[in-house]
C-alpha cells in the first residue's frame, strides 16, 4: 500500500456503484484508481474522491492497477461551486493538466501551481483573467515550452516598446527587426505585456501570482497566453470553450 496526496481532476463512473478517479500527484504525474462502492461512500471519504478534492489517498496495487483502499481530505475548495465561472475555469485547469501531465513525470511545482491557482480563485483574491494567463503561461514553461523571452531576437534590445510575438518559436522581435513576409502565427503587443510573460515564467513560485496589469494590457495578455498554450498543445478544450461562452454572456 502507499500513500500520495493530490487533487483529483476526473471521476468517471463504472456501473451503478464505482468509479474511477485521474489524481495529479507529484511524485507519479497523473495517476488512474480505482474506487470500488463509491456511491455508497458517506462523508469526508466521499467528498475526498470528488472533483477537485484535494486529498491523502490509500492506494493498493494489485497487478497494472491501482485501488483506492481509503481517503483523507485536506482541502476540498467548496468555495469554486459558489460561481459558475470559478468551477468552469477550474474544470479547464483540471482538463489541461490531465491532458499535459503523464503517468511517473515527477514535478511537485506542477501541483504547486495548481494548488495555488485554486486557492486564489475560490477566495477571489485574484482576477480571474490574471489568474488563467498565469496558470497558462507558467504551465506551458513547466512542461518544456518556455518562451524565449530574454531579448530581441535581431538586435538584443531587452526593452522594446512595440514587439512581436512569435507563437511556435516563442522568442519576439522588436518592430525595427520585425519582418512582415514570416508565415509563423504572431502577435504585436507592447512592453508591459512583454513584462508581464517575463514575471510568469522566471518568478519563484513565492512571487509568482504577487504583480497587478492594467486592464489593456490584461486583454493582450490573455489571448496571448491563450493562443500559446493551445498552439503548443496543438488541440481545443471543451471547458475553456464554455469558460469563454459565460464570459460573453
Amino acid at each position: 500500500m502507499t500513500t500520495v496526496e493530490g487533487i483529483v481532476l476526473k471521476e468517471r463512473s463504472v456501473g451503478e456503484q464505482d468509479k474511477f478517479i485521474d489524481i495529479l500527484t507529484g511524485e507519479s504525474g497523473v495517476i488512474e484508481v480505482s474506487v470500488k462502492g463509491a456511491k455508497k461512500i458517506n462523508g469526508k471519504s466521499g467528498s475526498s474522491t470528488q472533483l477537485l478534492a484535494y486529498s491523502r489517498f490509500c492506494i493498493d496495487k494489485r497487478g497494472k492497477y491501482l485501488y483506492l483502499n481509503s481517503a483523507e481530505p485536506i482541502h476540498i475548495f467548496y468555495g469554486l461551486r459558489d460561481s459558475l465561472s470559478k468551477i468552469s475555469l477550474a474544470s479547464y485547469f483540471a482538463e489541461i493538466m490531465r491532458f499535459c501531465i503523464k503517468p511517473e513525470a515527477q514535478n511537485g511545482d506542477i501541483m504547486r501551481l495548481l494548488l495555488n491557482s485554486l486557492h486564489y480563485l475560490e477566495t477571489g483574491q485574484r482576477d480571474e483573467k490574471l489568474l488563467r494567463s498565469v496558470f497558462e503561461m507558467r504551465l506551458m514553461s513547466e512542461i518544456g515550452y518556455m518562451p524565449d523571452v530574454v531579448a530581441c531576437r535581431g538586435c538584443g534590445v531587452y526593452e522594446p516598446e512595440e514587439l512581436f510575438f512569435f507563437m511556435e518559436s516563442g522568442g519576439f522581435y522588436c518592430s525595427d527587426c520585425f519582418e512582415n513576409d514570416t508565415k509563423e502565427n504572431y502577435m504585436k503587443v507592447k512592453l508591459p505585456v512583454l513584462s508581464a510573460v517575463r514575471h510568469i515564467v522566471l518568478a519563484d513560485f513565492s512571487r509568482l501570482f504577487n504583480f497587478r496589469v492594467s486592464e489593456e494590457t490584461q486583454q493582450k495578455l490573455s489571448a496571448l497566453t491563450e493562443t500559446y498554450a493551445l498552439t503548443h498543445l496543438e488541440r481545443s478544450f471543451g471547458t475553456l470553450d464554455f469558460y469563454k461562452s459565460l464570459l460573453s454572456c
